[in-house]
């Protein structure tokens, strides 16, 4: 059963004045991945860490230098169809929300985890959104371009690597 859209509205309006475009059913989804160029996925969520870090951290990274040709967002708890459909394009990856994937070309190539946004500031989110971005939206892609965040980032000391965050 999806939250209620009342709740959720101020949290979709941090992102649509970003210019970010909610996809709400799972054709819009296929359509926003059957484009060339790169595209941010942003899958948002009700939870305090997409609050204090995720969202605000696609808002900085909105103004940094390199950016990707477009941003798009689905809300998990709300979105049900859009966000099964988002996920169906992140093969292998296990959901989790707040999340926020590169996509070049239609393929998923630099993933944030909820495990890379819990207990990191905002600022460091859009450290590793920059270096995504550099990497895949200024033309040549780089043989040793990341794929996510580093490991270390986790921002958790002491948990074992093998660990993810509940979804």
């Amino acid at each position: 059963m999806p939250y209620p859209e009342a709740m959720v509205k101020p949290m979709r309006a941090e992102l649509t004045r970003l210019g970010v475009e909610e996809l709400t059913d799972a054709d819009a989804v296929d359509a926003a991945f059957d484009k060339d160029g790169t595209t941010l996925l942003i899958i948002n969520s009700v939870c305090g860490c997409a609050a204090g870090n995720a969202r605000p951290a696609v808002s900085m990274a909105t103004q940094l230098d390199a950016q990707p040709d477009r941003y798009v967002t689905v809300f998990a708890g709300q979105d049900l169809e859009a966000t099964e459909q988002a996920r169906a394009h992140l093969p292998g990856i296990p959901p989790s929300s707040p999340f926020i994937a590169l996509f070049k070309d239609g393929q998923p190539v630099y993933i944030i985890e909820r495990k890379h946004i819990e207990g990191r500031s905002a600022n460091a989110i859009a450290n590793d959104l920059k270096t995504a971005f550099e990497a895949y939206c200024d033309g040549d892609v780089p043989n040793d371009a990341p794929t996510s965040p580093t490991s270390s980032a986790s921002g958790r000391p002491n948990v074992p690597s093998s660990f993810r965050s509940i979804s």
